[in-house]
């Protein structure tokens, strides 16, 4: 079976790092960064947040804040792959796509559908009100024109079945153009979002019968300590692994992690359970098509 490639996700979107030990500033996501690298991480997920004081629970599309986080998480990883967020509400992607411009990092998300982003209290009280994740396929396809003039690899994020069976449909139909050729698909099945597919191991073994053939899929899993038994799964099942305090802030036996490494180690320890060696960075650019490191 093939190495597994490990992806840390770094921070997430909106979690205050007042209350959760989440990185913010350029040093402390490099210092995250490098936690994770050293654990077996070739692939950082990074989101951009507010450096001013007191505003780090929110997130910026600051170019000069993508450069300076990226340049310090290269910095402290050598040979890093970034793959860097794109989720943005509503028509306009300017600020992504400054950012993608800017950073031009090797992975970028592609959101590839529409989603109600709905969750419930135990009240029956809204989390938050109601929204919808609008990712209709003339957005879609402005972002990956965008990645294509980067030369930045789409990671198409999907959030329900239909949404990974569209993925099939926006390659068939030409909307990545001449990137198509010699593109090696990616897949990430995003578990755990409570309007979406839940984080079930059983489902997981659905999926990948409707990625494109040679294509590579990986699995987001949020949650607290009932996301490792799908991990071992996704790891059993050939997927690519990630984790990171933007997905969970729990260790397999429930335990808090105290950052992104202990969940790295935790990570790599699934797939070496399933008979699987962790890919180095070089050896995840082969894996997905990507260039040598600059």
């Amino acid at each position: 079976m093939d190495k597994a490639i490990l992806t840390c996700a770094l921070t997430g979107v909106l979690t205050d790092p007042r209350q959760h030990p989440v990185p913010v500033t350029p040093a402390q996501m490099a210092a995250e960064a490098r936690a994770a690298f050293d654990a077996g991480a070739s692939v950082m997920h990074v989101h951009l947040r507010q450096q001013q004081d007191g505003m780090g629970h929110l997130p910026s599309w600051d170019p000069d804040i993508a450069q300076a986080v990226c340049d310090a998480i290269r910095a402290a990883c050598p040979g890093v792959i970034v793959n860097l967020t794109t989720g943005v509400i509503g028509k306009d992607i300017s600020g992504p796509a400054a950012c993608i411009r800017r950073v031009r990092p090797e992975i970028a998300a592609c959101n590839a559908g529409t989603l109600n982003y709905l969750k419930l209290r135990a009240d029956g009280r809204w989390a938050w009100p109601p929204m919808v994740f609008d990712n209709p396929p003339d957005k879609i396809a402005q972002f990956l024109q965008v990645m294509a003039e980067c030369g930045t690899h789409p990671e198409f994020e999907c959030f329900d079945v239909g949404i990974v069976r569209s993925v099939e449909m926006y390659l068939r139909s030409g909307m990545l153009g001449a990137a198509a050729a010699g593109l090696v698909p990616e897949y990430n099945f995003v578990m755990g979002v409570a309007s979406g597919m839940p984080c079930d191991a059983d489902l997981l073994a659905l999926l990948p019968r409707w990625t494109v053939p040679g294509a590579v899929w990986q699995t987001t899993l949020i949650g607290r300590a009932e996301v490792w038994p799908v991990h071992q799964r996704a790891a059993e099942l050939g997927g690519m692994l990630r984790t990171g305090l933007e997905d969970t802030f729990y260790l397999p036996g429930g335990e808090r992690a105290g950052g992104n490494g202990a969940l790295i180690d935790a990570l790599a320890a699934c797939a070496r359970r399933a008979g699987r060696e962790v890919a180095s960075p070089a050896e995840a650019r082969v894996m997905l098509g990507l260039g040598r490191a600059g």
